[in-house]
């Protein structure tokens, strides 16, 4: 089975998160739901997705889809995950250490598991030999909120839609004791700063919110593989570190458990190299005797891919899920919690049905 076509497909989607819009970086405000995905299709007739880390990175992430990973792939053997992007890899290896070209290595490999899929009749996380169910829980990732009073309030609201476990994107104390006081001290709260601090600054901001306890501190520290700041952080901040969706490949998650740089690890589906170097990155990282909660933010096969690893993992872990309410959404209820929970596909392949309709509404590119 031949791959015929690789398209990227970028989307901006209206959303709603109960507060002002973010800021999303390089001077931009998130004023919508940004997904940049990728169609694949083959001789064969099947046509799989998968989506790549876009955001900020899309003006270049795109082009690396388009111009560099597609017409390396077409006409290749679909068949093949591993021998394909381990060429791919080869071939762009002073691209592959990781960014945008990594992050549209990772939407083609995503893309491929949910063909081979189809072709075997099971889903991914079958593939992968996990357990039946149903559905995988799923913590709330709230969007940066300007005033203690709204994160109380949209974290509350959070809860009070069946999410059991709350993570906050703020970065002062103020803020985290107010959603600290907002949730009572039963729910499990997680606070992630997004590479903001020195290593100073990191461990002062983890004792002053050690109090609130904090199940993890994420992403505290840049640059973010200063591991000799990451492991005095753990040593005197007093939080669990938590860091991940920015470490290249899976080899970069056994130096961080041979070190001891961090307590949970979160590999990036979309950014590591798709399904197959995140899972090699879960095993790499398990083996090392660290937790692992995938990083997936997102509101595109990226997701989805997330929910079959994390049912894969047959363990106690979460999955992450953006705290917002989409306008519009080209896969349905696949990315919609309930309850704090999300379907598990039961279907061939990531198990989606993509609405063309909503693609050909929302996309920009």
């Amino acid at each position: 089975m031949k791959i015929t076509r690789i398209e990227p497909v970028f989307l901006r989607l209206p959303y709603e998160h109960g507060g002002p819009k973010p800021p999303l970086g390089m001077g931009e405000t998130r004023t919508t739901m940004d997904a940049l995905l990728v169609r694949v299709e083959t001789d064969q007739g099947l046509t799989g997705w998968g989506e790549a880390f876009g955001f900020a990175t899309t003006p270049v992430t795109l082009p690396a889809i388009r111009d560099i990973i597609a017409p390396l792939a077409v006409g290749r053997e679909a068949d093949d995950i591993a021998a394909l992007t381990t060429d791919l890899k080869r071939r762009l290896q002073n691209m592959m250490r990781g960014g945008p070209a990594r992050f549209a290595l990772s939407a083609l490999d995503i893309a491929l598991w949910d063909i081979a899929g189809q072709a075997q009749g099971v889903p991914v996380w079958k593939m992968l030999g996990g357990k039946p169910r149903e559905r995988v829980p799923a913590y709330a990732s709230m969007l940066r909120l300007p005033t203690p009073e709204l994160t109380a309030e949209v974290a509350a609201t959070a809860a009070a839609r069946g999410y059991t476990h709350i993570k906050l994107h703020q970065k002062t104390v103020d803020t985290v004791a107010a959603a600290r006081a907002a949730l009572g001290p039963d729910i499990p709260m997680m606070v992630d700063v997004n590479c903001a601090f020195d290593v100073e600054t990191a461990i002062k901001t983890a004792r002053e919110m050690a109090p609130y306890d904090l199940m993890w501190l994420e992403e505290p520290i840049s640059p973010t593989d200063d591991y000799d700041a990451l492991i005095r952080l753990r040593a005197e901040g007093g939080v669990p570190v938590a860091l991940g969706e920015n470490l290249g490949t899976p080899n970069d998650f056994r130096t961080v458990g041979r070190l001891g740089a961090a307590d949970i690890v979160q590999p990036s589906v979309v950014k590591i190299g798709g399904i197959s170097d995140a899972w090699k990155a879960i095993n790499i990282a398990r083996d090392a005797g660290l937790r692992v909660f995938p990083h997936s933010p997102f509101v595109g096969p990226g997701l989805v891919a997330t929910v079959h690893l994390v049912a894969a993992m047959n363990d106690d872990t979460l999955c992450e899920h953006r705290f917002c309410d989409l306008g519009a959404n080209p896969l349905g209820d696949a990315v919609v919690a309930v309850d704090g929970s999300l379907p598990l596909p039961q279907g061939p392949g990531l198990g989606i049905h993509v609405d063309e309709a909503i693609i050909r509404k929302f996309r920009v590119n």
